[in-house]
Protein backbone atom coordinates (compact mmCIF):
# COMPACT_ATOMS: atom_id res chain seq x y z
CA UNK A 1 0.00 0.00 0.00
CA UNK A 2 2.84 2.65 0.63
CA UNK A 3 4.28 1.75 -2.94
CA UNK A 4 0.82 2.35 -4.53
CA UNK A 5 0.32 5.64 -2.18
CA UNK A 6 3.87 7.13 -3.62
CA UNK A 7 2.98 7.64 -7.19
CA UNK A 8 -0.13 8.62 -6.13
CA UNK A 9 1.44 11.21 -3.98
CA UNK A 10 3.51 13.25 -6.45
CA UNK A 11 0.64 13.67 -8.78
CA UNK A 12 -1.52 14.84 -6.24
CA UNK A 13 0.90 17.70 -5.44
CA UNK A 14 0.87 18.79 -9.23
CA UNK A 15 4.46 20.27 -9.23
CA UNK A 16 5.45 22.52 -11.90
CA UNK A 17 8.75 21.23 -13.79
CA UNK A 18 10.44 24.85 -15.03
CA UNK A 19 10.92 25.22 -18.64
CA UNK A 20 14.26 26.71 -20.15
CA UNK A 21 13.67 29.67 -22.22
CA UNK A 22 16.76 30.75 -24.78
CA UNK A 23 17.51 34.33 -23.76
CA UNK A 24 19.29 36.27 -26.98
CA UNK A 25 22.54 37.57 -27.28
CA UNK A 26 23.43 41.26 -26.93
CA UNK A 27 23.98 42.54 -30.75
CA UNK A 28 24.55 46.16 -32.02
CA UNK A 29 24.37 47.64 -35.75
CA UNK A 30 27.43 48.88 -37.01
CA UNK A 31 27.73 52.56 -38.21
CA UNK A 32 30.70 54.80 -38.36
CA UNK A 33 31.52 57.64 -36.47
CA UNK A 34 34.52 59.72 -34.61
CA UNK A 35 37.33 59.02 -32.36
CA UNK A 36 40.36 60.36 -30.94
CA UNK A 37 43.02 57.72 -31.21
CA UNK A 38 46.02 58.20 -28.60
CA UNK A 39 49.30 58.00 -30.20
CA UNK A 40 51.57 56.73 -27.74
CA UNK A 41 55.82 56.84 -27.99
CA UNK A 42 58.09 55.75 -25.21
CA UNK A 43 59.99 59.61 -24.82
CA UNK A 44 63.56 60.75 -22.94
CA UNK A 45 63.03 64.17 -21.30
CA UNK A 46 66.16 66.67 -22.16
CA UNK A 47 65.90 70.14 -21.01
CA UNK A 48 65.62 72.54 -23.75
CA UNK A 49 68.95 74.20 -23.07
CA UNK A 50 70.81 71.49 -21.84
CA UNK A 51 74.54 72.82 -21.52
CA UNK A 52 78.11 70.92 -21.20
CA UNK A 53 80.45 72.88 -18.33
CA UNK A 54 83.97 72.67 -19.78
CA UNK A 55 86.81 75.00 -18.57
CA UNK A 56 88.30 77.50 -21.25
CA UNK A 57 91.52 77.14 -19.36
CA UNK A 58 93.63 74.35 -17.84
CA UNK A 59 94.79 74.31 -14.68
CA UNK A 60 93.98 73.44 -10.64
CA UNK A 61 90.65 73.17 -9.68
CA UNK A 62 90.66 75.15 -6.28
CA UNK A 63 86.23 75.16 -5.51
CA UNK A 64 83.44 73.45 -6.39
CA UNK A 65 80.93 76.10 -5.08
CA UNK A 66 77.58 74.06 -6.35
CA UNK A 67 76.38 70.19 -5.34
CA UNK A 68 74.66 68.14 -7.42
CA UNK A 69 71.00 68.52 -8.35
CA UNK A 70 71.41 72.32 -7.15
CA UNK A 71 69.14 74.92 -8.92
CA UNK A 72 70.98 77.87 -10.22
CA UNK A 73 70.20 81.19 -11.88
CA UNK A 74 72.37 82.46 -15.27
CA UNK A 75 75.64 84.00 -14.06
CA UNK A 76 76.08 82.17 -10.88
CA UNK A 77 79.74 80.87 -9.90
CA UNK A 78 79.70 77.15 -10.45
CA UNK A 79 83.64 76.47 -9.95
CA UNK A 80 86.75 78.44 -9.31
CA UNK A 81 90.00 77.11 -11.25
CA UNK A 82 93.56 78.45 -10.05
CA UNK A 83 94.30 82.09 -11.63
CA UNK A 84 97.64 82.77 -10.40
CA UNK A 85 98.92 82.11 -13.78
CA UNK A 86 96.95 83.89 -15.42
CA UNK A 87 97.43 87.05 -13.21
CA UNK A 88 100.81 86.74 -13.74
CA UNK A 89 100.20 86.66 -17.54
CA UNK A 90 97.83 89.38 -17.61
CA UNK A 91 100.78 91.43 -15.46
CA UNK A 92 103.05 90.65 -17.78
CA UNK A 93 101.05 91.84 -20.75
CA UNK A 94 100.09 95.09 -19.37
CA UNK A 95 103.63 95.75 -18.98
CA UNK A 96 104.33 95.05 -22.31
CA UNK A 97 101.59 97.06 -23.52
CA UNK A 98 103.06 100.46 -21.37
CA UNK A 99 105.92 99.62 -23.12
CA UNK A 100 104.82 99.78 -26.85
CA UNK A 101 102.91 102.89 -25.56
CA UNK A 102 106.03 104.66 -24.82
CA UNK A 103 107.54 103.26 -27.87
CA UNK A 104 104.89 104.53 -29.96
CA UNK A 105 105.04 108.21 -28.22
CA UNK A 106 108.61 108.17 -28.95
CA UNK A 107 108.10 107.40 -32.71
CA UNK A 108 105.27 109.57 -33.13
CA UNK A 109 107.59 112.61 -31.78
CA UNK A 110 110.62 111.44 -34.07
CA UNK A 111 108.21 111.46 -37.30
CA UNK A 112 106.46 115.12 -36.11
CA UNK A 113 110.34 116.41 -35.72
CA UNK A 114 111.76 115.03 -39.12
CA UNK A 115 108.38 116.62 -40.91
CA UNK A 116 109.27 120.35 -39.21
CA UNK A 117 112.48 119.59 -40.82
CA UNK A 118 111.62 118.21 -43.89
CA UNK A 119 109.17 121.62 -44.42
CA UNK A 120 112.79 123.67 -43.86
CA UNK A 121 114.26 121.63 -46.04
CA UNK A 122 116.93 119.70 -43.69
CA UNK A 123 115.74 116.30 -44.21
CA UNK A 124 115.04 115.02 -47.03
CA UNK A 125 111.89 112.56 -48.13
CA UNK A 126 113.44 109.43 -46.94
CA UNK A 127 114.36 110.60 -43.38
CA UNK A 128 111.06 111.39 -43.09
CA UNK A 129 109.01 108.21 -44.58
CA UNK A 130 111.50 106.43 -42.49
CA UNK A 131 110.73 107.81 -39.56
CA UNK A 132 106.74 107.71 -40.58
CA UNK A 133 106.99 103.68 -41.30
CA UNK A 134 108.73 103.38 -37.61
CA UNK A 135 105.50 105.27 -36.33
CA UNK A 136 103.32 102.78 -37.64
CA UNK A 137 105.11 100.01 -36.61
CA UNK A 138 105.22 101.29 -32.91
CA UNK A 139 101.21 101.84 -33.30
CA UNK A 140 100.88 98.58 -34.49
CA UNK A 141 102.91 96.97 -31.47
CA UNK A 142 100.43 98.71 -28.96
CA UNK A 143 97.13 97.43 -30.78
CA UNK A 144 99.09 94.21 -30.57
CA UNK A 145 99.81 94.51 -27.18
CA UNK A 146 96.09 95.94 -25.88
CA UNK A 147 95.20 92.72 -27.50
CA UNK A 148 97.40 90.69 -25.75
CA UNK A 149 95.89 92.45 -21.95
CA UNK A 150 92.37 91.73 -23.45
CA UNK A 151 93.19 88.13 -23.88
CA UNK A 152 95.11 88.05 -20.86
CA UNK A 153 91.90 89.42 -18.69
CA UNK A 154 89.87 86.74 -20.76
CA UNK A 155 91.91 83.80 -18.79
CA UNK A 156 91.55 85.44 -16.12
CA UNK A 157 87.88 85.71 -16.24
CA UNK A 158 87.60 82.27 -17.26
CA UNK A 159 89.12 80.72 -13.97
CA UNK A 160 86.03 81.49 -13.00
CA UNK A 161 83.25 79.19 -14.42
CA UNK A 162 79.83 80.71 -14.34
CA UNK A 163 76.27 79.21 -15.20
CA UNK A 164 75.34 80.52 -18.55
CA UNK A 165 71.74 79.70 -17.88
CA UNK A 166 69.50 78.62 -15.37
CA UNK A 167 69.19 75.20 -14.58
CA UNK A 168 69.95 72.10 -12.38
CA UNK A 169 73.26 70.92 -11.84
CA UNK A 170 74.11 67.39 -13.25
CA UNK A 171 76.60 64.85 -11.86
CA UNK A 172 79.76 66.43 -11.10
CA UNK A 173 82.50 64.09 -11.82
CA UNK A 174 85.41 65.87 -10.82
CA UNK A 175 86.79 67.14 -7.23
CA UNK A 176 88.63 69.82 -5.59
CA UNK A 177 92.42 69.06 -6.43
CA UNK A 178 92.17 68.16 -10.01
CA UNK A 179 93.94 69.19 -13.20
CA UNK A 180 91.65 70.56 -15.19
CA UNK A 181 91.96 71.43 -18.68
CA UNK A 182 89.52 72.05 -22.25
CA UNK A 183 88.90 68.46 -22.53
CA UNK A 184 87.32 67.25 -19.30
CA UNK A 185 83.97 67.42 -18.35
CA UNK A 186 82.93 69.71 -15.02
CA UNK A 187 79.37 68.69 -15.59
CA UNK A 188 75.93 69.05 -17.20
CA UNK A 189 73.66 72.20 -16.62
CA UNK A 190 70.22 71.15 -17.54
CA UNK A 191 67.96 74.82 -18.53
CA UNK A 192 64.49 72.97 -17.01
CA UNK A 193 62.27 75.45 -17.15
CA UNK A 194 61.09 74.18 -20.82
CA UNK A 195 62.01 70.69 -21.36
CA UNK A 196 61.52 68.30 -24.34
CA UNK A 197 60.54 65.08 -25.11
CA UNK A 198 62.12 62.96 -27.45
CA UNK A 199 61.00 60.07 -29.37
CA UNK A 200 61.05 58.12 -32.41
CA UNK A 201 58.27 58.08 -34.74
CA UNK A 202 58.21 56.31 -38.36
CA UNK A 203 57.95 57.78 -41.93
CA UNK A 204 54.19 55.71 -42.24
CA UNK A 205 53.13 57.66 -38.64
CA UNK A 206 54.08 60.93 -40.19
CA UNK A 207 52.60 60.47 -43.90
CA UNK A 208 49.28 58.97 -42.18
CA UNK A 209 48.68 62.12 -40.17
CA UNK A 210 49.04 64.19 -43.40
CA UNK A 211 47.03 62.41 -45.35
CA UNK A 212 44.22 62.36 -42.25
CA UNK A 213 44.23 66.75 -43.45
CA UNK A 214 43.12 67.89 -46.66
CA UNK A 215 45.12 67.11 -50.10
CA UNK A 216 48.38 69.26 -50.11
CA UNK A 217 48.54 69.39 -46.17
CA UNK A 218 52.21 69.46 -45.23
CA UNK A 219 53.67 68.69 -41.57
CA UNK A 220 54.35 71.41 -40.60
CA UNK A 221 50.72 72.70 -41.12
CA UNK A 222 49.74 69.23 -39.31
CA UNK A 223 51.89 70.35 -36.26
CA UNK A 224 50.41 73.42 -36.29
CA UNK A 225 46.78 71.81 -35.84
CA UNK A 226 47.84 68.50 -33.59
CA UNK A 227 46.19 69.02 -29.95
CA UNK A 228 47.79 69.19 -26.80
CA UNK A 229 50.12 66.59 -25.91
CA UNK A 230 50.30 64.60 -23.08
CA UNK A 231 53.15 62.96 -20.89
CA UNK A 232 52.62 59.89 -18.85
CA UNK A 233 55.08 59.27 -16.22
CA UNK A 234 56.95 55.52 -15.43
CA UNK A 235 54.22 54.91 -12.56
CA UNK A 236 51.29 55.65 -14.51
CA UNK A 237 50.63 59.43 -13.11
CA UNK A 238 50.14 62.05 -15.89
CA UNK A 239 52.34 64.99 -15.66
CA UNK A 240 49.95 68.62 -14.89
CA UNK A 241 50.85 70.63 -18.00
CA UNK A 242 50.21 70.01 -21.65
CA UNK A 243 52.75 69.38 -24.34
CA UNK A 244 53.37 70.83 -27.81
CA UNK A 245 54.59 69.05 -30.81
CA UNK A 246 57.23 70.92 -32.16
CA UNK A 247 59.35 69.03 -34.57
CA UNK A 248 57.95 65.94 -36.65
CA UNK A 249 61.06 66.09 -39.16
CA UNK A 250 64.63 64.93 -39.12
CA UNK A 251 66.90 62.93 -40.59
CA UNK A 252 65.65 59.30 -41.18
CA UNK A 253 67.79 56.68 -39.24
CA UNK A 254 68.75 54.34 -41.81
CA UNK A 255 68.80 51.47 -39.38
CA UNK A 256 65.36 51.70 -37.73
CA UNK A 257 63.80 53.33 -40.63
CA UNK A 258 62.42 56.00 -38.22
CA UNK A 259 63.43 59.89 -37.08
CA UNK A 260 63.51 61.77 -34.01
CA UNK A 261 60.49 64.02 -32.90
CA UNK A 262 59.88 66.62 -30.30
CA UNK A 263 57.48 67.62 -27.73
CA UNK A 264 58.04 71.18 -25.64
CA UNK A 265 56.62 70.65 -21.84
CA UNK A 266 56.35 73.92 -19.82
CA UNK A 267 58.42 73.06 -16.24
CA UNK A 268 57.83 75.69 -14.02
CA UNK A 269 58.02 73.42 -10.84
CA UNK A 270 61.00 71.81 -11.65
CA UNK A 271 59.82 68.59 -11.93
CA UNK A 272 60.77 67.32 -14.73
CA UNK A 273 64.73 66.49 -14.95
CA UNK A 274 66.57 65.37 -17.95
CA UNK A 275 67.09 61.64 -18.67
CA UNK A 276 63.51 60.69 -17.24
CA UNK A 277 61.33 58.29 -19.54
CA UNK A 278 58.03 58.17 -20.08
CA UNK A 279 54.90 58.13 -22.68
CA UNK A 280 54.19 60.75 -25.01
CA UNK A 281 50.74 60.51 -25.71
CA UNK A 282 49.42 62.14 -28.86
CA UNK A 283 45.61 62.21 -29.69
CA UNK A 284 44.97 62.09 -33.63
CA UNK A 285 41.22 62.52 -35.17
CA UNK A 286 40.07 59.62 -37.13
CA UNK A 287 36.58 60.75 -38.97
CA UNK A 288 33.93 58.57 -40.51
CA UNK A 289 35.35 54.61 -38.90
CA UNK A 290 33.68 51.72 -38.30
CA UNK A 291 34.13 51.31 -34.31
CA UNK A 292 33.06 47.98 -32.28
CA UNK A 293 33.32 46.87 -29.07
CA UNK A 294 36.16 44.53 -28.41
CA UNK A 295 34.39 42.11 -26.86
CA UNK A 296 32.60 41.28 -30.32
CA UNK A 297 35.56 39.92 -31.67
CA UNK A 298 37.00 36.63 -31.43
CA UNK A 299 40.30 35.32 -31.78
CA UNK A 300 40.93 31.84 -33.83
CA UNK A 301 44.70 31.71 -33.89
CA UNK A 302 45.75 34.56 -36.47
CA UNK A 303 42.26 35.25 -37.34
CA UNK A 304 39.68 37.53 -35.70
CA UNK A 305 36.30 36.57 -36.23
CA UNK A 306 32.61 39.04 -35.85
CA UNK A 307 29.66 36.68 -36.00
CA UNK A 308 27.24 38.81 -37.91
CA UNK A 309 23.76 38.39 -37.30
CA UNK A 310 21.36 37.27 -40.27
CA UNK A 311 17.91 38.10 -41.20
CA UNK A 312 16.84 34.08 -39.47
CA UNK A 313 18.96 35.22 -36.49
CA UNK A 314 21.52 32.87 -37.20
CA UNK A 315 25.02 33.67 -36.60
CA UNK A 316 27.85 33.51 -39.62
CA UNK A 317 31.13 33.73 -38.60
CA UNK A 318 32.71 36.61 -40.87
CA UNK A 319 36.89 37.71 -40.75
CA UNK A 320 37.64 40.93 -39.98
CA UNK A 321 40.72 43.35 -39.78
CA UNK A 322 41.07 45.69 -37.00
CA UNK A 323 43.11 48.57 -35.64
CA UNK A 324 43.88 49.33 -31.60
CA UNK A 325 41.93 52.90 -30.80
CA UNK A 326 44.38 52.64 -27.59
CA UNK A 327 41.44 53.44 -25.63
CA UNK A 328 41.33 49.16 -24.00
CA UNK A 329 37.34 48.86 -25.10
CA UNK A 330 37.72 49.58 -28.71
CA UNK A 331 38.67 48.24 -32.17
CA UNK A 332 38.69 49.99 -35.69
CA UNK A 333 37.31 47.74 -38.22
CA UNK A 334 38.79 48.68 -41.60
CA UNK A 335 37.66 45.65 -43.72
CA UNK A 336 34.66 42.28 -43.25
CA UNK A 337 31.84 44.42 -42.25
CA UNK A 338 29.52 46.80 -43.47
CA UNK A 339 27.61 49.92 -42.23
CA UNK A 340 24.46 48.69 -41.18
CA UNK A 341 25.51 44.48 -40.63
CA UNK A 342 24.04 43.57 -37.34
CA UNK A 343 26.69 41.73 -34.67
CA UNK A 344 26.85 39.93 -31.21
CA UNK A 345 28.67 41.75 -28.88
CA UNK A 346 28.63 40.60 -25.27
CA UNK A 347 28.61 36.49 -25.55
CA UNK A 348 30.39 35.76 -28.96
CA UNK A 349 32.84 33.93 -27.30
CA UNK A 350 29.72 31.24 -26.60
CA UNK A 351 28.32 31.69 -30.42
CA UNK A 352 28.91 29.08 -33.10
CA UNK A 353 28.64 29.29 -36.66
CA UNK A 354 24.92 28.67 -37.58
CA UNK A 355 23.68 29.36 -34.26
CA UNK A 356 20.31 31.13 -33.26
CA UNK A 357 21.33 33.99 -31.47
CA UNK A 358 17.83 36.41 -31.25
CA UNK A 359 15.12 34.96 -29.78
CA UNK A 360 11.56 37.19 -29.62
CA UNK A 361 10.44 37.60 -26.01
CA UNK A 362 7.64 36.02 -24.81
CA UNK A 363 4.52 38.08 -24.34
CA UNK A 364 3.24 38.47 -20.73
CA UNK A 365 -0.39 37.34 -20.05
Amino acid sequence: MIVAAVPVGFTSCNLDIPQEIPSSYETMVVEKSDITLPLKFSARMKGKTDVTITPQVSGQLMQICVVEGEKVQKGQTLFIIDSRNAQLELEAAQANYEAAVARESSAKLEYESNKNLYEKNIVSSYMLDNSLNSYRQASAAVAQARASVNRAKVNLGFCTVTAPVAGLIGEIPVRTGDQVSPMVELTILSGNTNMTAEFSVTESVIEAMVQAGKDGVNVDEVISKLPPVTFMMKNGTEYPHKGKVVSLTGVVNATTGSLTSKVSFPNPEGHLYSGIQGTVVIPIAEKDVMIIPQNAVVRLQDKSLVYKVNADSTATAVDVTTEDTGNGKDFIVTSGLNVGDKIVTIGANNVTEGMRVLYPKEEKK
